[in-house]
């Protein structure tokens, strides 16, 4: 049905933002970004706008929600177990706070933390022979 995935997250400083995702490994295309917004490149198909305040709320007429309450939890899919103890342990050496331990559930293995915006990132490694049984 649907062919990529743009995600749009409000940010206080865009390039605050960058700086901590860079850190973390990711790349962005400058051809989606300005001096508010950035386009963060997850993967071919997936893509994480962030946008500051300012231009968020342009795009939307309704508040943002504070960091306090959660409407969404950003789940990812990771090539293993390792790159999400990586990202994740990194991620909250640079200043995100761990929304839990890293949980094992069976064939799937996840880590969670907030970023320096309040946002839930959730990545998960699933050993897809083993839920095949």
């Amino acid at each position: 049905m649907f062919n990529s995935v743009f995600i749009t997250l409000p940010v206080e400083n865009v390039n605050r933002s960058i700086d901590f995702f860079t850190a973390l490994g990711f790349k962005f295309n400058p051809d989606f970004s300005d001096d508010q917004t950035c386009c963060m490149v997850l993967s071919e198909s997936i893509y994480v706008m962030l946008g500051e305040h300012k231009k968020y709320l342009s795009l939307i007429d309704k508040p943002i929600a504070d960091s306090k309450s959660s409407e969404v939890i950003l789940s990812f899919g990771c090539d293993s177990q390792k790159q999400v103890m990586e990202i994740t342990g990194k991620a909250i050496k640079l200043g995100a706070r761990a929304v839990n331990e890293p949980e094992v559930l069976g064939f799937m293995f996840s880590w969670g933390f907030e970023d320096l915006d309040g946002h839930l990132w959730n990545l998960i490694w699933m050993n897809t022979d083993e839920a095949k049984g």
